[in-house]
């Protein structure tokens, strides 16, 4: 992942969403503190592992009690949509899309529709971040040199980014009809559109290294192009994200005045000509 990627990621959304064991409310997710500085006391590092393996143990005791509500209210969305959050929370990514697509077959009135969306979109968005679903990409736009073969991607799979939009887009589609209350609806309306925003990035950050790869010759002008109109979106969502406000001035001037590809030792395997 590019270090300009990695600077999209500082706002990432803790996940799981509470539920009181006497109304079945949906509550807000408390989000973590980043950017905590790491003890050095080897006493208080202890009381951290300490501290880590209770929010675990927490956690499989949630998704039990979840468990336990859905067996006593089989028909209640909103349980099977907390124990999505949970086993999400827990990394068991396949059992947490099974819940979220069952709470949203139990949502008849799409009451809740937008939070689970927002939930499934998460899942396939903190897949797509991690390189879960295709090579990891390390970004050379801007260092040449850096250039190596190792360190980029073959392919650029346009599912891999457009599934977590749309359910985003549809979180954000069925916002009028959500159930909740006012922190909650302006939890979706935020970070929707933000999520969006960052994979449109992500996209258009591929697109260009895959275009500056020795392997995919003949469409580098194509994938700067449309790179470049996924920028477009993500400045649309979001005017003032300088990574992709950059990389707009960069692709032009790809496309403007050509660009080379180096091979993994640095040196220039291939000239792609500008238009100008």
């Amino acid at each position: 992942m590019s270090e300009e990627e990695k600077e999209t990621e500082t706002e990432e959304l803790a996940s799981t969403e509470e539920v009181s064991e006497e109304s079945g409310d949906l509550t807000v997710p408390e989000e973590s503190e980043e950017g905590a500085l790491a003890e050095s006391d080897e006493e208080e590092s202890e009381e951290d592992d300490e501290d880590e393996e209770e929010i675990e143990f927490d956690l499989e005791a949630q998704v039990e009690e979840f468990r336990r509500q859905i067996e006593e209210d089989p028909d209640n969305c909103v349980n099977f949509y907390n124990l999505g959050e949970a086993l999400a929370e827990l990394g068991q990514t396949d059992e947490a899309k099974e819940s979220f697509q069952q709470a949203l077959i139990l949502d008849e009135n799409q009451e809740f529709s937008s939070i689970i969306h927002l939930g499934i979109g998460n899942l396939y968005y903190h897949q797509l971040m991690s390189g879960i679903q295709s090579t990891v990409v390390k970004s050379s736009v801007g260092l040449h040199s850096a250039h190596k073969q190792q360190n980029t991607i073959s392919s650029v799979s346009g599912n891999d980014y457009s599934i977590p939009i749309a359910e985003f887009e549809m979180a954000i589609q069925h916002l009028p009809t959500l159930k909740a209350d006012e922190e909650i609806v302006d939890y979706v309306s935020k970070n929707a559109p933000m999520q969006i925003s960052t994979i449109y990035y992500k996209w258009a950050s591929d697109l260009f290294d895959k275009a500056r790869q020795l392997e995919n010759y003949g469409d580098e002008v194509r994938d700067i192009k449309q790179g470049l109109k996924f920028l477009k979106k993500t400045i649309e969502i979001d005017p003032s994200h300088a990574q992709a406000n950059l990389m707009v001035k960069y692709g032009k001037k790809m496309l403007l005045e050509g660009f080379s590809i180096y091979d993994e030792y640095g040196f220039e395997a291939k000239v792609i000509q500008g238009s100008g």
